[in-house]
């Protein structure tokens, strides 16, 4: 199978016939072996019907259906798992995604050897309400991810076989697809300018909500990708860090009132009539807690059943 064609969806009926048969023209045009799978995230206006049809009309379709609407990230995910391409291609399925670009998006992977092409919608038809909160998020998932595209959420993107196998997505983190891959040791990530269509039917999916819950992803995923396999090193850090504050508060404190019994002879005042003391005691039993936490989390870790998993990428003589 040369590439295999990934599209989640949810509502999105009306404009399925008209996407499945503009990807035959095109696929068919390039004259590669492929098939188009349709993912169908808990639809409710007839969507697997539609799928159902158009995958008796022709077998490259190919559709799994969801008992209910999960994302569009575990949607992705599922049909990563069924992909049996060599390239795969992710899209969506309002129209708005332009099926024209895959033949150079092919090349892209296959000849200019990216493992992971990402389409930039840079002339995009969407009210500024989506446009700005867009340019805000993409900017800052730059600088934290490093990886230096323009649109990290355009469903239109490609990838080497090898990527979409060895990266799991999950809760809305299908916007960091290209971060993931390059934590997993793709490197070679391209950008490339797609045409970006006016929505036909339906309507969007997607709220001001995807910003948040976007922003909270990207902290979840640098988290996890810096100390899953070492949460230690960050509670046990930060517990180390207040319990020395708290702890030279405390030697303070009491330095205070030895400083007037000993030195001055005068009456010292208690240690319990200064607030640095109770800052103190605070800062070093949040840092007990903190660093007993990155312990538990340690063997948590340690004892998971993913604790070895690592890609290889190549192998001699095995």
């Amino acid at each position: 199978m040369d590439v295999s064609i990934v599209v989640p969806l949810l509502n999105e009926r009306e404009s399925l016939p008209h996407l499945v048969e503009w990807l035959h023209r095109v696929l068919g045009g390039m004259g590669k072996a492929y098939e188009i799978i349709l993912v169908d995230d808990g639809s409710s206006d007839g969507s697997w019907d539609e799928i159902q049809r158009l995958s008796k009309a022709d077998g490259r379709v190919k559709g799994v259906r969801f008992g209910r609407n999960y994302g569009k990230s575990p949607a992705l995910n599922e049909g990563f798992i069924a992909a049996q391409g060599e390239v795969v291609i992710t899209m969506d399925a309002d129209l708005q995604d332009d099926p024209d670009e895959i033949p150079e998006l092919y090349r892209m992977i296959t000849v200019d050897g990216f493992d992971l092409v990402s389409g930039w919608k840079k002339k995009r038809y969407d009210p500024l309400t989506k446009t700005i909160p867009t340019k805000l998020f993409n900017w800052t998932t730059r600088r934290v991810s490093g990886v230096m595209l323009h649109d990290f959420n355009c469903g239109l993107k490609a990838y080497r076989k090898e990527v979409v196998k060895n990266i799991q997505v999950f809760g809305e983190m299908h916007r960091y697809i290209p971060f993931i891959a390059k934590k997993e040791g793709f490197h070679r990530i391209g950008e490339k300018v797609v045409k970006h269509h006016p929505r036909q039917y339906g309507r969007t999916k997607f709220g001001l909500d995807r910003f948040i819950n976007g922003f909270l992803d990207l902290l979840t995923i640098t988290f996890i990708f810096r100390f899953a396999k070492k949460p230690m090193h960050f509670f046990g850090g930060l517990g180390t860090i207040m319990f020395v504050v708290g702890f030279f508060s405390a030697a303070w404190v009491v330095g205070e009132k030895l400083w007037y019994s000993y030195v001055l002879h005068v009456a010292a005042p208690r240690v319990t009539s200064s607030g640095l003391f109770f800052v103190a005691l605070t800062a070093m039993v949040i840092g007990v807690q903190l660093f007993t936490a990155g312990f538990v989390a340690d063997l948590v870790s340690r004892n998971g059943d993913d604790r070895d998993r690592y890609r290889v990428s190549e192998r001699i003589g095995l």
